[in-house]
């Protein structure tokens, strides 16, 4: 007779599994079932920065991901991911619509459909289901799915090309001044175009990953990355943490837009004011703090507590408002509001741009979630989840559109979030269960449009303050990606290259906005690919990454690199360049016993190993 692990959360043989009435029982009305032996203590005491305190702690069971859960801790650590998500998920649609002026019903509905689309695209994601041969969708682990940042500035090129070419408009206040209208047909513009390009990335499913990493490398990678960081901090973090990022951020003398957010708001006061800065202050210090004393619950929501935090004081002085909350609906679902689908051509090329990052990060995620989660990093098993969870990203692209001319989930482009794999690492539980309680989760705060509220009356300095640590660490990723390079004259030639132009962009704005100007043509083909180059170049992630790419497939290896690559084929494998800190066991079962209990700590310490973190939270 077979042996039967005994260890706690160990997955029993078919053979021997009780009826499944009997296991539902177990689980509802006895304590194993509720609790299992989870170590909550440690998920909710308090760690100080220094002393031997976390050095000699018990260690905690891992479970694997498809091991028996306790329903608590099903709940518990599925509200964890789902907390360390939400500052994510909601940041990109409210930069959006405010960026179109959009009223606040718009708003409200963009954000609840964002955690709506992110649940059930993550139930997918998880889902695994196979479609023919060794082909599948999902990547079958727990690994979550979210609205990504690297769509923000392609979505600023394509809004301002909107309004200058007339099909968005203006509105002339009774002052003189000229602000934006609300122009929803812009989102829809875009979303109609990432949904066209999202078929790259279902392309790029079906090409091995290997074949993947030669054309477009990992320095190639990390300095998109480090670049969408870059720009979002300097387009959106710091002018809302100064009061707006409309136009009160060039502090007008006159008009409507004198004072941050506007005249018309409570406490409105100058652009850059103390008042501004305290509030996006203490968003931010309370991120620090929290990372400093917090327990790992508390860490791992350390963006909601610094949302919390700077809006309890915002409120306390009179700088929020509690008509939104009022006006936002009771309940909410997708399509209540509606986007006409169209597709903007000059904005093709960027938006494909975008989806070829995106498959390239989700292998480095999926990597990092596969080694957290203690499953093998090689051989066909995880070839099978890199195609599956890239075929995914691309399937909910596809899922934008339907025959009714509207966007089936309303939101852009969403990718796999990394900062979930240090929640995996700290609460020592890779089972997809919690991760289907995370989804749950995410669904439900979607449906009660109340909370949309909650967030649209977060003050701009206090989203502010949080969102430029989230950008910010989009730009550590980047830097960790380069770091892991073995760097000769090719990487360092091409690194400057790509520099050039990618810094050169974010410092001069507006490089090559006239490239073209002494270009006069009535073809609207030649004029639509003139102004998707002027995107392209204008944007310094995407100028960046189209030089980085060119110049590492034409520029011959030297051949102490030729020698070097050889010697270790592996080492530049998207997965294995960003390896979890430090480098944690490839099996494919739980650890146990002695070994179970060195590895506590190594756990603790790893991190997401993907090309970009969106947000670490």
């Amino acid at each position: 007779m077979s042996e039967i692990s005994t260890q706690p959360g160990a997955v029993e043989p078919m053979s021997a599994r009780p009826p499944l009435k009997e296991r539902i029982m177990h689980k509802i009305t006895t304590k194993d079932g509720w609790l299992g032996d989870f170590d909550f203590k440690f998920l909710c005491s308090p760690q100080l920065p220094f002393g031997n305190a976390r050095k000699h702690r018990s260690a905690a069971p891992f479970y694997g991901l498809n091991d028996d859960l306790p329903l608590l801790v099903t709940i518990v650590v599925g509200f964890q991911h789902s907390l360390a998500m939400i500052a994510g998920l909601i940041t990109p649609p409210i930069i959006f619509a405010n960026y179109l002026a959009l009223d606040a019903s718009y708003q409200s509905y963009m954000i609840s459909a964002s955690l709506i689309s992110s649940g059930i695209l993550s139930l997918i994601q998880m889902s695994k289901v196979h479609l023919f041969k060794g082909y599948y969708l999902g990547c079958g682990i727990l690994c979550v799915v979210g609205t990504s940042f690297a769509t923000l500035p392609v979505g600023f090129a394509t809004f301002d090309a909107l309004y200058a070419d007339g099909t968005c408009s203006y509105t002339i206040l009774a002052d003189g001044t000229r602000t934006k209208a609300p122009c929803p047909e812009a989102f829809g513009y875009l979303i109609g175009t990432t949904a066209l390009c999202s078929l790259t990335t279902i392309i790029l499913s079906f090409v091995p990953p290997k074949k993947l990493q030669k054309i477009f490398p990992p320095l190639v990678t990390g300095v998109t990355v480090l670049l969408i960081g870059a720009n979002l901090i300097g387009d959106s973090g710091t002018l809302n943490w100064g009061g707006g990022s409309n136009d009160c951020h060039l502090r007008p003398e006159t008009g409507f837009f004198r004072l941050c957010p506007n005249i018309a708001a409570p406490k409105a006061a100058l652009w850059g004011s103390p008042q501004f800065m305290g509030l996006g202050f203490l968003s931010f210090i309370t991120i620090v703090i929290v990372e400093l004393f917090g327990s790992p619950f508390m860490r791992n929501a350390s963006i909601i507590m610094g949302l919390l935090v700077g809006c309890i004081v915002a409120g306390a002085t009179g700088y929020m408002s509690d008509s939104q909350i009022k006006s936002a609906p009771a309940i909410t679902f997708l399509w209540v509001k509606r986007f006409p689908l169209k597709l903007y051509a000059p904005s093709i090329l960027p938006a494909m741009a975008v989806y070829i990052a995106l498959a390239l990060e989700a292998i480095g995620d999926i990597t990092a979630s596969s080694e957290v989660s203690r499953l093998s990093v090689d051989g066909p098993e995880f070839d099978s989840r890199i195609q599956g969870g890239v075929l995914a990203d691309g399937f909910a692209g596809l899922l934008y559109v339907t025959v009714v001319r509207s966007a089936l989930f309303t939101v852009t482009p969403m990718s796999i979030f990394a900062q979930n794999n240090g929640v995996i690492a700290l609460t020592r539980c890779a089972n997809r269960k919690a991760g289907v309680a995370c989804a749950i989760f995410l669904i439900i705060f979607g449906i009660l449009g109340k909370i949309s509220g909650v967030f649209l009356s977060i003050p701009n300095p206090v989203l502010g303050g949080v969102t430029t640590f989230l950008f910010a660490s989009v730009m550590a990723s980047g830097i960790r990606i380069l770091s892991y390079l073995k760097w000769g004259r090719k990487e360092r030639f091409v690194l400057a290259a790509s520099l050039a132009f990618g810094v050169g962009n974010l410092l001069a704005p507006g490089w090559f906005e006239h490239l073209f100007d002494g270009v006069t043509s009535t073809s609207k083909g030649l004029n639509g690919f003139l102004s998707s180059i002027t995107i392209i170049l204008s944007a310094p992630y995407l100028a960046a990454f189209l030089v980085g790419c060119i110049l590492w497939n034409i520029i011959p290896d030297d051949p102490e690199t030729i020698v070097r690559y050889s010697a270790d084929q592996g080492a530049l494998e998207m997965g294995q360049i960003n390896q979890t800190e430090p480098e944690m066991p490839s099996v494919g079962y739980r650890s146990s016993g002695k070994a179970h209990h060195e590895q506590e700590d190594e756990d603790v310490k790893a991190i997401s190993a993907s090309t970009r973190v969106e947000p670490v939270a």
